[in-house]
């Protein structure tokens, strides 16, 4: 193993290993134009307005934790809220788009560029690898099975499984120990501050923050990484 490696590396899933958000957002654009005569509405208007009550719907901790437990009922609060927000509410309209999502949501999502190659670099050099991932657990046990994720990962937990995620110290616990490994020689890589970050770090393990949107720290923050990257692929690269 090179000296320049830890002995164990956690890694986020969504928009770290799996091009998540950006995709969706290509999805949902894609829906407004595809509903936007139906509802009555511009498409670009309609859009923007579903992206804010997107944004709105996933920045309340209680409304995150309960929307990744049923994404399916999340898309759909989302969709109604924006109708709402237009002034053209329409119930079966916001059923019909969140049906018309969910049917493609999986198949428009694909790894990020070198992802899976990183990850069989770091497995092939002896690093020992565990994924982390928050969510419904038969959602992203598709997506780890969809993506051959399975045989690359040592330990693999997620949170609808093991009963709790992200940032609850039980699960970095739970990965050291299956890992075998210890907060100093382990580092975790992921896109949120708080959960791959600040969380970690607060137990001794090194955290990798990954802005692949390349927007650099908030200025609201104080949480300081111990690495920033835009791509997993720069662990691997000399």
């Amino acid at each position: 193993m090179p000296d320049s490696y830890p002995r164990a590396i956690i890694f986020d899933l969504d928009d770290t290993i799996l091009d998540t958000t950006l995709s969706a957002d290509r999805l949902w654009s894609r829906a407004a134009e595809h509903f936007s005569e139906r509802a009555g509405l511009d498409a670009k208007a309609f859009d923007q307005q579903m992206k804010a009550s997107r944004e709105w719907f996933w920045s309340d901790p209680e409304r995150n934790r309960a929307g990744r437990m049923d994404l399916y009922k999340a898309r759909s609060g989302c969709v109604e809220h924006a109708l709402q927000m237009l002034n053209a509410s329409n119930a079966e309209l916001a059923t019909a788009l969140a049906d018309w999502f969910t049917e493609r949501r999986v198949t428009a999502m694909t790894p990020f560029d070198g992802a899976i190659e990183t990850l069989q670099t770091l497995k092939a050099a002896g690093v020992r690898l565990a994924l982390i991932s928050n969510g419904k657990g038969e959602t992203q046990r598709d997506k780890v099975i969809r993506f051959g994720l399975e045989p690359i990962f040592d330990c693999i937990i997620l949170e609808g499984e093991f009963g709790v995620g992200k940032p609850d110290r039980r699960v970095f616990d739970h990965a050291l120990t299956e890992l075998n490994a210890t907060p100093s020689n382990t580092w975790i890589v992921g896109d949120n501050l708080q959960w791959e970050v600040a969380a970690p770090q607060a137990l001794g393990i090194k955290g990798i923050w990954v802005d692949w949107r390349g927007a650099g720290l908030p200025t609201d923050t104080d949480v300081k990484p111990d690495r920033i990257i835009r791509s997993i692929s720069e662990l691997v690269e000399s």
